[in-house]
């Protein structure tokens, strides 16, 4: 695995227009047409190459929003919300839902379950999307116990929770999931370019229109986020980051951060700070990027190898070392 080093440098994605844009050209079949909403707790942006498809962009969207009440464990009347508050009772949800929740058991087995999706009571109770604050012990223990994800029982689109306090939470895969949803109906559809950004995942759909790859950049999160510190290029692909900055706070001078150990119920400590993963597969590379950090780097790297359809990693880690992984085009700045 090759290694190049640069200090202090933190991963996110950056879809970056300069960047991406071929050439000026008249043509309806090379200018992007895009469209922006306030979605999945970010800012999601569908672009395509293409000025007859306005309409789809706004389907595409619309697609997404719908996704989001289904997955989210916060907006009532959703799958998710349903099934957290059936104690225990079987639900009937959509197929969707019920294909999404089985890759959530999938990868936690693949992690030996770091990677958690009945981690919903501890997320509620950190807070990260609200007013975030350290738990007692007693509120920690009672959370953890209900943590297990062999507990979740899936029969067609019939699912029911082992232990009737649980709560499900998508958090760590329903945006890769989405994304492949979305590439998928757009592509379906006829689009043979474009982007789809969901604030840190992002899929490619075909090529540029003039042929050539996309240059996504990967710039220093607490810095000035037009300062990169390299680009991928890529053909079409799912570009994914994880990183333990993205949701965090100071408490008594320690930070905390959102990406929880299931089986201590605190933030997990790892030598990575950031993970880009790119790979065919938007649902896989938002579990790895989050699995990668709870195992740390050495262990990240030997499961890497045992997962089909990855293309490659990007890894920071606190001691400012960069880490790539597999056959990808990246392009670090200064050849840092």
């Amino acid at each position: 695995m090759p290694k190049s080093r640069k200090k202090g440098a933190l991963l996110v994605l950056l879809w970056s227009m300069s960047l991406m844009l071929p050439g000026c050209n008249s043509s309806h079949e090379t200018e992007p047409l895009s469209e922006t909403r306030l979605l999945l707790d970010t800012v999601c942006t569908i672009t395509v190459y293409d000025h007859s498809k306005q309409a789809l962009i706004t389907a595409a969207l619309d697609l997404c929003a719908q996704y989001e009440a289904m997955f989210s464990r916060a907006m009532e009347g959703g799958s998710i919300w349903r099934i957290n508050h059936a104690e225990g009772l079987p639900i009937t949800v959509e197929t969707q839902t019920a294909e999404l929740l089985q890759a959530g058991l999938d990868y936690g087995a693949l992690s030996g379950g770091l990677f958690d999706i009945t981690v919903g009571r501890l997320c509620a109770l950190w807070d990260f999307n609200g007013n975030p604050a350290v738990p007692s012990p007693p509120q920690l223990a009672a959370a953890r116990d209900t943590v297990d994800y062999r507990r979740v029982f899936i029969e067609g689109t019939t699912v029911w929770l082992g232990d009737r306090k649980a709560w499900l939470d998508l958090g760590g895969i329903a945006k890769g999931y989405i994304a492949d949803q979305i590439a998928g109906f757009l592509k379906e559809r006829g689009v043979k370019s474009g982007i789809i950004d969901l604030g840190g995942n992002i899929v490619t759909v075909g090529l540029k229109p003039d042929g050539g790859l996309w240059h996504v950049g990967v710039t220093e999160p607490f810095g000035n986020r037009s300062e990169i510190i390299g680009s991928l290029s890529v053909g079409e692909a799912s570009i994914v980051t994880s990183g333990i900055y993205e949701r965090q706070f100071m408490e008594n001078g320690t930070l905390y951060h959102h990406i929880l150990n299931p089986s201590s119920g605190m933030p997990v400590e790892s030598d990575i700070v950031s993970v880009t993963i790119v790979s065919e597969s938007s649902t896989a590379g938002d579990a790895l990027s989050t699995i990668a950090i709870l195992l740390g780097s050495d262990n990240a790297v030997a499961l890497f190898d045992q997962v089909p359809g990855l293309m490659g990693a990007v890894l920071v880690l606190k001691s400012g070392e960069l880490l790539q992984y597999g056959d990808i085009d990246f392009t670090a700045v200064n050849g840092g």
